[in-house]
């Protein structure tokens, strides 16, 4: 018998809620908590006000935004450059590790915020070295905290996050996961975290420099 017969098989004996359960879903399994979590953080924000530029990436796009825009490597280089115009919540979902040069990027962010805008990122932590082109860093949420700090945001208002567990850190080793229900376990170990995330704010006034 093939695998999709004897798949058929199972869903026509079995339970609908069981067979549910069993589904994989579209997201990984890595990023479940990560989502919930980061979307509750934007929520909160008032999303419907809010001027937002996403890099690398467009899985913020249909959240609701006031304004929404995406820009990408190699097109901008965020360790190179900062855009003239000014957000009030800018994204970078999975993208510092692939970074050469974080802290550049990190104040290239800040240079496009406006005054008490804020800086979502995430990225993972205990995950096997994925290179889109380059894998160069990981952060715990202390380690996270303090770039941004140096990078110009408030330490003490900066919000961090993370989630993870050892089934979840061995099963991707070697694939992504695909998240199924009743097999994966969202219990968070602090000591094993798979992804990392923070929500970081410009101050409203900045010491002048020199």
């Amino acid at each position: 018998m093939s695998r999709s017969a004897f798949r058929r098989v199972l869903r026509s004996v079995l339970p609908k809620p069981l067979v549910e359960g069993l589904r994989s879903q579209p997201e990984h399994w890595c990023r479940v908590v990560m989502n919930r979590e980061t979307r509750g953080l934007i929520r909160a924000l008032g999303p419907e006000r809010l001027r937002v530029l996403e890099i690398s990436g467009e899985h913020w796009k249909g959240f609701g935004f006031g304004s929404y825009r995406s820009v990408g490597y190699p097109d901008f280089d965020l360790c190179a450059q900062a855009l003239d115009e000014r957000f009030d919540l800018l994204i970078a979902e999975q993208v510092f590790e692939h970074l050469l040069w974080p802290l550049r990027a990190a104040r290239n962010v800040h240079a496009m915020l406006v005054p008490g805008g804020r800086f979502l990122v995430t990225t993972p932590f205990l995950l096997r070295v994925h290179r889109s082109p380059v894998d160069c860093s990981r952060w715990t949420e202390t380690g996270l905290r303090h770039l941004l700090a140096e990078a110009g945001f408030d330490l003490d208002g900066t919000t961090t996050g993370s989630w993870g567990n050892r089934a979840c850190v061995r099963s991707n080793l070697g694939r992504w996961t695909r998240y199924r229900r009743l097999l994966h376990s969202l219990e968070n170990e602090p000591d094993y975290p798979v992804v990392v995330w923070a929500l970081a704010t410009r101050p409203e006034e900045e010491p002048e420099s020199g």
